[in-house]
């Protein structure tokens, strides 16, 4: 019969060579080779809640970070921010179709000749 348990014999241990490791230094922050962002956010409504969904990410200085976000609103918040992303909108286009409006040929006033 066997003997139980097996033991292993015991053996000396190898030695490793001490080799000088060479550290990279990461790149200089004032000048990176690359780097992006990445940004999504979704808001919508169902009944009385609306719900928010938020996700970023992001390469700096060599490290990735990425964020992720969901929760839920009252359905007034969602509406008073429809509404101010709305104003804004309008605004920012009546803004730029008066900047423009000086090309319409029945935007200029007609003044009487001095004649």
């Amino acid at each position: 019969m066997s003997k139980l348990p097996v033991r292993r014999t015991e053996r000396a241990p190898r030695k490793v060579e001490q080799a000088k490791v060479e550290v990279i230094e990461p790149a200089s922050s004032a000048n990176p080779f690359v780097s992006f962002r990445y940004s999504y956010k979704e808001i919508s409504a169902s009944g009385g809640k609306a719900r928010v969904k938020s996700r970023s990410a992001r390469f700096e200085d060599g490290k990735l970070t990425s964020e992720t976000f969901e929760g839920e609103l009252d359905r007034s918040a969602y509406e008073r921010m429809v509404g101010e992303a709305q104003h804004q909108l309008l605004a920012q286009t009546a803004l730029l179709m008066n900047s423009l409006s000086w090309l319409l040929p029945f935007a200029r006033k007609h003044r009487p000749d001095p004649d």
